[in-house]
């Protein structure tokens, strides 16, 4: 795996840690508990199935993982714009994660659609 893929799954798994430690903090409440369910299972699925990717057997089920990963990616983008836009939580770190997310949707997308397009091409 190159040294960008490397730093990427490590991007990924501190914004896993980063997701579990939030959660963490917010209030026990109904309105909060399948919101921060929903999110500590997304906000780690990214970083487990990008891990899974680097291991697929072959280009279509890297493919395939990498689907997966833009959508959990972008269902915890969801969540927290939830959190955020419900003023169920605030604060810097919120900030941080809303922004991480974006971005980590961005590239995880654009990767899968180039995997897409470079495998349509051979």
């Amino acid at each position: 795996m190159s040294s960008q893929a490397d730093e990427l799954r490590a991007r990924a798994k501190r914004f896993a840690v980063r997701i579990l430690r939030f959660v963490r903090t917010l209030p026990r409440d109904p309105a909060t508990d399948a919101v921060v369910r929903q999110l500590a299972r997304s906000g780690t699925s990214v970083s487990a199935n990008y891990r899974a990717a680097g291991r697929a057997r072959s280009r279509q089920e890297f493919i395939a993982k990498m689907g997966i990963v833009a959508e959990e990616a972008d269902e915890t983008e969801h969540w927290l714009d939830v959190l955020r836009e419900g003023k169920l939580a605030s604060g810097p770190e919120l900030a941080w994660l809303c922004e991480e997310s974006r971005e980590l949707r961005a590239i995880f997308v654009a990767s899968a659609a180039t995997a897409r397009a470079n495998h349509r091409r051979s």
